[in-house]
Order: structure tokens, then sequence, then C-alpha cells
């Protein structure tokens, strides 16, 4: 497995991470959640390895549009899960998996140096 980024292609973070990445000579794949939705087994996984509040991205705006009731069941991780799925753009970018499991969330650009070595 090659090292996997997931986002939002058109997401300014995604850019800087792209710009990174090719600049670095780091050979990965994209997979746009646009075009794939991330199914709650996905998130599920990601959940177990970084907690699933790490993967909402408060500072967005379909964050900030949700209805009370709704962050309110961000509280949990299955209704969480649920939600994420249902909203992609609400879920924390980049998420970036290395080939032994490892994620980095968000574009920390010296925490992907470090892994890749």
């Amino acid at each position: 497995m090659k090292l996997r980024v997931y986002g939002i292609k058109n997401c300014d973070t995604m850019k800087k991470t792209f710009s990174f990445l090719e600049s670095e000579g780091i050979d990965y794949e994209f997979i746009d959640y646009k075009k794939q939705s991330p199914n709650t087994s996905l998130l599920s996984g990601f959940a177990d390895k970084v907690g699933f509040e790490a993967l909402i991205n408060k500072k967005g705006t379909t964050y900030r549009k949700l209805e009370d009731h709704e962050k309110t069941a961000l509280d949990t991780k299955s209704k969480a899960i649920t939600l994420l799925s249902e909203k992609s753009s609400m879920i924390k970018r980049p998420i970036i998996e290395f080939p032994d499991g490892v994620l980095v969330l968000g574009f920390e650009p010296e925490q992907i140096r470090e892994r890749l070595g």
C-alpha cells in the first residue's frame, strides 16, 4: 500500500498538502470524499486510531451550520461517525494514512517528513 490522502480536492489545505507531497517527491493515492464518500467502516477505523473527536473539523462552515441537536450528537462515537459519513465536508482534512496504518490529521509537514524517515 502506498501513502493515502483523504479529503476534498478543492480545499485550500488539501492544495497545500498536494503541493508539499509533490515537492517532496512523495507518491500517494488521493481519495476524494466528493467522488467516493467515506463509509462508516472506514471512519470507525480512523476513529479507533485517533479518537472520533479528532476527525471532526469544528472550524469549518459545515460544522458551524449544524443545528444544536446535531452538534450534541457528535458526543458519541456511533452518532458522530454516521454524521461524518453523511457530511464528509466536516471531516478534518487531510487525513494521511501511511502504509503501516499510522494516521496524520491536518497539514503537518514535519510530522509527514518524520513518518517518511
